[in-house]
């Protein structure tokens, strides 16, 4: 935003630099040019000689100039960009990148080792959920989890008779269909989905857990990038025909925090309240991880259920529920990209997703995802919420975990779904995982 003291600075400016302001305020997302430049420079050294830091400082740099520059084209595409092409692009191009050996070593290997041990991922989901949670009106967030059920439950079930039906008459078998592609599609990504359920197939089948967890990871993969796309297509819709969504709402009469100060305060909590809502956001985040450590249950969940437990009691305080909501818009804005880039790099593989490319199992994928969607978007009227908001939560539900659940809100643009999508993908991926267990327990051997 350009004030008038911004303009009577440049008009006493010499012409030259007020080109390079001009230069500098030219971005690529959140990078000036030249400071682009800068960091390609210093990343080819880096490369020279052969080996570059892991650290924070790094990767502020890398992640930030390779997620927003394929962003960037992919907000370009045409037709694509109205389908989540930028959210697309900074995920799998550097997947292939990684794949076809064209993103250097040093630099693969840095930011590899620098999402594994950060936990990047985790601080940027904290972030989103604590802060949309405290940014909701509390008059509808509770009704808003238990009807996000409703949509979802019915969705499951569909999906689940419609993939397996597709995947039968195309050929693949019912077993086979409903164990290694229906069912890995919703159970909540890698970590909490193909690996507990390869686990589990393996224990009652007698096949080594390596080979089946390659069977299964395809799915959850192509489920991923198949929700991104139809995410994105309704986010276009939504624009087309604006009474069906909320852009970002789930219900009708919900709106944000600031209910009745003045917009511009609202705008700019101070610094110290901004960096008192990161610290209650990291603690919620800790003690979900503790009881995760404890007694085994879903971090991210304890960490929601905590923070919804602060919004309806009216624990945090006005100022600072604002500090946490300034807190998820810096992150919606400014780290998405780069941390879905950091994804691509470290847990994209793009082979694993390229054995999925085969017609019937296509099909039966696009077929399961767009079911789990469409189902959300019909019920959702019956329950007084919005139909593309509920479907893209039902999207979340097909996702790759928490990674995917980042991708498929920043393709539909609503990233303050977030706290439901957390539901849909950890306590959804939960429920399926241990039906799908219990199923495969009864039929038992290979499929």
């Amino acid at each position: 935003m350009t004030t008038a003291l911004d303009e009577a600075e440049r008009e006493a400016a010499s012409p030259a630099l007020r080109r390079w302001w001009a230069l500098m305020d030219f971005r690529i997302g959140i990078v000036p040019l030249p400071v682009l430049a800068l960091v390609l420079l210093v990343g080819a050294v880096y490369v020279g000689l052969g080996k570059a830091p892991s650290d924070i400082l790094m990767n502020i740099a890398v992640l930030a100039v390779g997620g927003f520059l394929c962003a960037e084209v992919g907000k370009r595409l045409p037709l694509l960009k109205h389908v989540g092409s930028a959210a697309i692009l900074a995920t799998f191009v550097p997947s292939y990148l990684v794949y076809a050996h064209i993103l250097p070593t040093p630099l693969k290997d840095s930011i590899s080792e620098f999402t594994e041990s950060s936990n990047f991922l985790y601080l940027f989901i904290a972030s989103i959920i604590v802060g949309s949670i405290l940014g909701m009106d509390r008059r509808v967030l509770i009704t808003g989890f238990v009807k996000i059920f409703v949509p979802l439950a019915l969705g499951s079930v569909v999906a689940m008779a419609v993939g397996c039906g597709v995947g039968t008459a195309l050929g693949l078998g019912l077993k086979h269909t409903a164990f290694k592609i229906v069912v890995p599609i919703m159970a909540g990504g890698v970590g909490e989905g193909a690996i507990p359920l390869s686990i589990g197939y393996a224990q009652f089948s007698g096949q080594p857990q390596g080979e089946l967890f390659a069977e299964v990871l395809p799915s959850v993969m192509l489920g991923s990038l198949t929700a991104i796309v139809f995410a994105g297509l309704l986010n276009f819709v939504g624009k087309r025909y604006p009474h069906l969504t909320g852009e970002g709402r789930l219900q009708p009469g919900e709106h944000d925090v600031p209910l009745d100060q003045a917009q511009a305060v609202l705008a700019h909590p101070d610094v110290q309240t901004v960096g008192a809502a990161v610290v209650l956001t990291v603690t919620l985040f800790l003690l979900g991880s503790l009881a995760q450590k404890l007694w085994s249950w879903p971090g991210p969940v304890v960490m929601l259920a905590l923070a919804v437990a602060i919004k309806l009691l009216r624990l945090a305080s006005p100022s600072l529920e604002r500090g946490a909501h300034a807190n998820y818009r810096f992150f919606s804005a400014c780290v998405t990209y780069p941390l879905l880039f950091a994804i691509g790099v470290s847990k994209t593989p793009w082979d694993k997703l390229m054995a999925a490319f085969n017609l019937p199992t296509i099909t039966t994928i696009v077929a399961t995802v767009a079911t789990l969607m469409a189902t959300g978007f019909f019920v959702a009227r019956f329950v007084r919420m919005y139909p593309i908001e509920a479907a893209i939560v039902n999207a979340t539900h097909s996702g790759q975990g928490g990674t995917g659940d980042v991708a498929i809100l920043t393709a539909a643009n609503r990233m303050q779904l977030m706290p439901f999508a957390q539901i849909a993908t950890r306590i959804g991926g939960a429920i399926i995982v241990t039906l799908a267990l219990i199923a495969f327990a009864k039929v038992g051997g290979a499929s």
